[in-house]
């Protein structure tokens, strides 16, 4: 099954304290959101790409011109919100959501992803990793919760049937725990930017 992603790249990026918008942010030479473009890309999986900006990201918008996705305007107002506004006006019906700033993920962990999801008999998906993990990466935690007595954090990557999603009415939904660098880096400080260019360094030279 092909799905659609909806990458969600509308974020004001407050936390990074420059003014640059944060899906262009350079890592490593490159635009953070760049590295999610061609995971989805390579994925087989995923059939098209939408990319949902706001008036927070006019320049991210404007730097999309250049990839084959469709960008679609949302209200700014906040991520899920943002979320249910695209899906709502695009009419999606399976997509997987993924936040712009997880330059690490790959193809292969994304087709991994909605694999679990067409398993699950389920009309959404999460994915987490261990709190552990992110932990020792140093990463800063905003949300947890409990799976079977573990503390797991959401990484920003969901799979959803747009056509059983109401407002903001939550869906039945399994937890995809992956133990993965790859999901829990995510780039919210200037301290988690120079993580991810030292682990994609290192991976560069394995």
């Amino acid at each position: 099954m092909g799905v659609t992603a909806l990458v969600m790249a509308g974020g004001k990026g407050t936390r990074m304290q420059i003014a640059k918008e944060k899906p262009l942010i350079k890592l490593c030479g490159k635009p953070v959101i760049e590295y999610v473009l061609e995971a989805l890309k390579s994925a087989k999986k995923i059939d098209s790409i939408v990319v949902a900006v706001s008036g927070c990201t006019p320049k991210t918008a404007k730097f999309l011109s250049q990839f084959p996705v469709k960008v679609a305007e949302t209200p700014g107002v906040d991520y899920v919100s943002d979320m249910g506004y695209a899906a709502q006006n695009l009419k999606l019906g399976v997509f997987l959501a993924i936040a712009a700033d997880l330059p690490l993920v790959t193809g292969e962990v994304l087709d991994a992803i909605v694999e679990r999801y067409e398993r699950c008999g389920k009309p959404a998906l999460t994915v987490a990793v261990p709190l552990e993990t992110k932990t020792k990466l140093g990463m800063c935690i905003e949300y947890s919760f409990k799976m079977d007595d573990r503390d797991v954090v959401p990484v920003g990557i969901n799979v959803i049937d747009g056509h059983k999603r109401y407002g903001d009415e939550w869906l039945d939904q399994d937890i995809f725990l992956l133990d993965l660098n790859e999901l829990a880096v995510n780039i919210n400080t200037i301290q988690e930017l120079h993580l991810a260019e030292r682990l994609l360094t290192q991976k560069s030279k394995e």
